[in-house]
């Protein structure tokens, strides 16, 4: 290379050029890459430069062949950078070979030791397949000998007696062949064994892998197709050896399957006492991918059970209540239980304050308003030392079912009356409900201590509804109590053990527990939690029980002093906890066996609970969906959302509510449920343009951020009587205001002019009251309404005037209306806007 004075300068002569390199990775992957080569100039001193003087040129060449402006000093920089080159690149490639050397011993080293060990796991293998070999043989050899000393024992025995003398006499020439030939025999037998064990020890290691199943073995099929895995020869192993002892499979037993409508698979398989995979199997093969956890309808599990070689037996759905012990008690097993007392009577006549007296407690103080919202359910021991259930249930008007499910769990009703109040709406209707139930009654008339307190009023009064008191000559026994000073408390234990003596209770502890639910409520700490009175039998911790729609497991028992306890006998109530969801107030509790059983009848009762409410929807005709969708057009409503602490206060506030409004306005209860009120009750809330209602509940955080945001309102109470007028208030203002008309005058038309620009004028005389210009007016002939509308113009002469009174005359003229005579009335009224209210 040369620049334009002709001059040479340095350079590399030769260029480079590139390859393909084909570049392997672990896994077999492959990558081809591009190398580019260089080469490199190397400087070699010409021939005789070492003999130039100085030694100068020696070093740095011959001074005509090196490249102008490049000094001696530059130039042994550069040859000494030169050979530092080269001595690295000599050095990189040594170190390049240690380094595979090292790798090739490392991996000659791994793959020694993965040689060691598959050959210590086919050592293994071997020992233990000798051992189970010598282990057969030497079974197999047992038994040999033991079948043919049992046939020579059973040959001996069938030999006559002749022959065992001929065999005695001659026993002793022969003893000496037979002893010879018994090794020979022997032997013979052993060699035909190993020989028939040969073929299959043989067939056996062929059958076997050798070393671990790589991943290539079991895609490619190695050698000989795709090998057995271990599990399948040691499961070949144990049918040789079983076959070989002559062991038996067992006999399969038949089983009688109830079958429902429908089944889940687990339970298919659990009635059949096959396994669960089997069953999924057997499924698959006919085309149906179903899970252990999903249902098959009756004839799919049907053609499966006689598959598996069992019988079927249909029943209905309605059979799964079946399980239910519903037998009479023997009356050996019958023991002696302590009675249950309902305490029954109108609002604020003192029924929570005597059981107070009672149980030496205080109850009413912890109920809002001093009104007992929830049946109350209490044991009391007397100073005799009897047990005595009481259930406390609300006097207010809202809670009428829940006066009549406490007459229906008891078999005592006191019935308080105040003496000073007497007999009252809720007194009727206790006493309505003790009767329906068929329970007898005992009348305690409380507050006695009053100085207005008339106890022979009150019995007085009762005649009426036919409770007749001892001291009216009749049945019913009738104690004077106070709660406040406890005078007559004695008397009226006293009359309540009379009274349970002469019903003689009894119960049955031993069997099945069955017991109604009082309460029933969402905690949530304990999640649902159901007050059950035990009727029957003894609820245990660890029961499996079905009640109403929901099942359970009890996980805890609860008495009503706030312990813990292990069981709960006869007239015992407890609080349950353990359900699945939160039961009907009213619900019966049953005990049964398995968890799925209770599953099948609670889902069967939901099930049943939700056809009934559709066939109840679908009974409407057409004309009556018209006809009541017109009448809905009519009706104002005011949707409201109904949360509570218990099941039996929004079943009470529910009915309550229900009972609000008229023709033109209705409370509609969107939902109604127990516990907090939550983000879903905001949202349907909102969707639906109605307020929340919590009754002794709150609105957790996020409800009470969504109603912040939404816009909905949620009120909060503690007493049934201020929510019902509240919602009264509110269902008023959707009413529309009444309209009244309040009649200001008469006029009588006198003469009747045409006036221009105006139309007929009736030349009047105000006969009674006042004519107002803004009044409304109506035209009567002969005592009939012609028309009725407004005044265009009042004029008194030619002046217009806003009114004019009695006595005097006026010109009026008609809106709209020229048909008037001499002699009609004009009637003037004035309409007004009255707001309504419901009662």
């Amino acid at each position: 290379m040369s620049d334009s004075d002709g001059k040479k300068t340095l350079g590399l002569r030769g260029g480079s050029h590139s390859g393909n390199v084909k570049q392997s990775f672990s896994h077999g992957r492959t990558k081809n890459v591009v190398v580019e080569t260089k080469r490199k100039r190397v400087v070699v001193p010409k021939q005789g430069a070492g003999k130039s003087s100085g030694g100068g040129s020696a070093r740095t060449g011959d001074p005509s062949r090196r490249p102008a402006g490049i000094s001696d000093a530059e130039m042994e920089r550069r040859l000494k950078a030169l050979q530092a080159a080269k001595a690295r690149e000599v050095e990189e490639a040594r170190e390049r070979e240690a380094e595979e050397r090292r790798r090739a011993e490392e991996r000659e080293r791994l793959r020694a030791e993965k040689e060691q060990k598959e050959r210590e796991q086919r050592e293994a293998e071997e020992r233990a397949r000798a051992k189970a070999e010598e282990e057969e043989r030497r079974r197999a050899e047992e038994e040999a000998a033991a079948k043919r000393a049992a046939a020579a024992a059973a040959a001996a025995a069938e030999q006559p007696a002749e022959r065992k003398a001929d065999g005695a006499r001659g026993g002793a020439a022969k003893q000496a062949p037979a002893s010879a030939q018994q090794p020979v025999q022997r032997k013979s037998e052993r060699e035909r064994e190993q020989q028939a064990r040969t073929p299959r020890s043989k067939t056996r290691d062929e059958g076997r892998r050798s070393g671990k199943l790589t991943l290539n073995q079991a895609l490619t099929g190695g050698e000989g197709g795709r090998q057995r895995s271990m599990a399948a020869m040691k499961r070949k192993q144990e049918r040789a050896r079983q076959k070989a002892m002559g062991t038996q499979e067992r006999e399969k037993i038949i089983r009688e399957v109830q079958l429902p409508e429908t089944i889940v698979v687990s339970e298919l398989a659990n009635r059949m006492a096959e396994r669960v995979a089997d069953v999924v199997k057997a499924l698959m093969n006919m085309g149906m991918m179903v899970t252990q956890n999903q249902s098959i309808d009756a004839d799919t599990a049907e053609l499966i059970i006689e598959e598996f070689g069992h019988k079927v037996v249909r029943v209905s759905d309605a059979d799964v209540e079946d399980v239910i012990q519903h037998e009479a008690d023997k009356p050996e097993d019958l023991q002696p239980r302590p009675p249950v007392i309902t305490i029954m009577g109108h609002v604020d006549h003192g029924k929570t304050s005597l059981l107070d007296a009672i149980r030496n407690t205080s109850v009413t103080t912890g109920e809002a308003g001093g009104i007992t919202q929830h049946i109350g359910a209490y044991q009391v021991k007397t100073d005799s030392g009897a047990v005595l259930t009481f259930l406390d249930t609300p006097g207010h008007a809202a809670f009428t079912s829940m006066r009549s499910r406490g007459a229906q769990v008891t078999d005592i009703v006191v019935l308080v009356v105040a003496a000073d109040d007497s007999v009252m709406p809720q007194t009727i209707e206790a006493i309505n409900h003790a009767k329906a139930a068929g329970v007898p009654m005992i009348v305690a008339i409380n507050k006695v201590d009053k100085p207005e307190a008339n106890p022979d009023k009150v019995r007085t009064e009762l005649l009426q509804y036919e409770v007749v008191v001892e001291k009216m000559s009749g049945e019913v026994q009738d104690v004077e109590v106070s709660a406040i000073t406890g005078q007559g408390l004695d008397n009226l234990l006293e009359a309540i053990a009379l009274q349970a003596e002469i019903l003689e209770l009894k119960a049955n502890p031993k069997r099945a527990a069955e017991g109604a639910v009082i309460e029933a409520q969402l905690d949530v700490g304990r999640g649902p939690v159901a007050t059950v009175l035990v009727q029957n039998g003894t609820l245990r911790q660890g029961d499996i029980f079905v009640v109403g729609e929901q099942y359970g497991k009890v996980r805890a028992l609860v008495n009503d002093k706030g312990d813990r306890v292990q069981e709960a006998g006869p007239s015992v109530p407890v609080e349950v906890l353990g359900l699945n969801g939160t039961p009907e107030a009213g619900d019966v509790l049953n005990v049964v066996d398995t968890e799925a059983q209770a599953r099948e009848i609670a889902e069967y009762r939901e099930n049943l609970a939700k056809e009934k409410r559709a066939a109840a929807g679908a009974a409407t005709t057409l004309e009556q969906l018209m006809k009541k969708a017109k009448d809905d057009e009519n009706v104002s409503e005011l949707p409201v959302l109904v949360k509570a602490d218990v099941q039996g206060s929004a079943e009470a506030i529910v009915q309550a509510l229900e009972k609000v409004g008229n023709d033109e306005v209705r409370v509609r209860v969107l939902h109604s449920g127990v516990g907090a009120i939550t983000e879903t009750d905001i949202g349907l809330a909102e969707a639906s343009g109605a307020p929340v209602i919590g009754f002794n509940v709150r609105a957790n955080a996020p409800a009470r951020s969504a109603a912040n945001q939404k816009g909905v309102e949620i009120r909060y109470y503690s007493v049934i009587y201020d929510l019902v007028d509240d919602v009264k208030a509110a269902a008023s203002g959707l009413l529309s205001n009444e309209i009244r008309e309040n009649f200001i005058g008469y006029a009588q038309i006198k003469e009747v002019f045409k006036v221009s620009n105006v139309g007929k004028v009736a030349g009047c005389l105000v006969t009674e009251g006042v004519a107002r210009r803004s009044a409304g007016v109506r035209l009567l002939r002969d005592n009939v309404v012609i028309h009725e509308g407004t005044l265009k113009t009042l004029k008194r002469f030619k002046d217009e005037v806003a009114e004019v009174q009695s006595g005097q005359e006026c010109g009026m003229a008609f809106e709209n209306y020229d048909d008037i005579r001499p002699g009609d009335v004009i009637e003037i009224f004035e309409r007004e806007e009255v707001e309504r209210n419901l009662d």
